[in-house]
């Protein structure tokens, strides 16, 4: 499996896990978990673009 590859699918795991923990946070009303969710839902994103970017250029 490729760098890039990888980056992918862990940036869709992390995207996937801070959904998961945005709407607990809101389900819960906890806004500290809430925006944990958030955060690595972001994170994710960035991941999975790093990846792509990777892939583009060939490293």
């Amino acid at each position: 499996m490729t760098n890039s590859m990888r980056q992918q699918i862990e940036g869709d795991l992390h995207d996937a896990r801070g959904t998961a923990k945005e709407a607990e946070g809101k389900l819960t009303h906890d806004p500290d978990l809430e925006a944990e969710g958030r955060a690595e839902k972001v994170a994710g994103i960035v991941q999975k673009k790093l990846g792509q970017l990777e892939k583009l250029i060939g490293k």
